[in-house]
């Protein structure tokens, strides 16, 4: 009996440890698919995004857009955007022209997951962004 008992015991903590291990390992691959290492902006446009915040469920960057730069291309999964200052820039309408983006400080709006960048930013003035990044649902 003694014998059954060391044996279950043994399965028991080895189940244990598996079924703890296994959310968090598929958690970490739901984290990890949600923004493709090479395109992740924090790597590739470190002059433009820093980390304000990171945990299992949500990423905070500070963005930062000045007159004349231009973002490599970088993806972002669905996020929140937040202003943190006055922001105005033009933007291809889609129809060959041009229309003005404009956003006052404290506006918050709904960004759907991308892949952008290339293009060359035409602000009116320096615009600092928050973006918080869903990581999980």
């Amino acid at each position: 009996m003694t014998c059954r008992r060391r044996t279950w015991a043994r399965y028991s903590d080895a189940h244990s440890v598996i079924s703890r291990a296994v959310p968090l390992l598929l958690l970490a691959a739901v984290v990890a698919a949600a923004v493709p290492a090479p395109l992740d902006p924090l790597k590739v446009a470190p002059h433009i995004y820093e980390l304000e915040f990171e945990n299992e469920q949500v990423r905070v960057l500070k963005q930062t857009i000045r007159n004349g730069e231009t973002a490599p291309i970088h993806a972002h999964p669905d996020r929140v955007m937040v202003y943190l200052q006055s922001c105005a820039w033009l933007e291809d309408d889609g129809a060959g022209g041009e229309q003005m983006q404009l956003f006052k400080i404290g506006t918050a709006v709904w960004a759907p997951a991308e892949t952008h960048g290339g293009k060359t930013a035409s602000v009116a003035q320096e615009c600092l962004v928050l973006e918080i990044e869903l990581l999980a649902e």
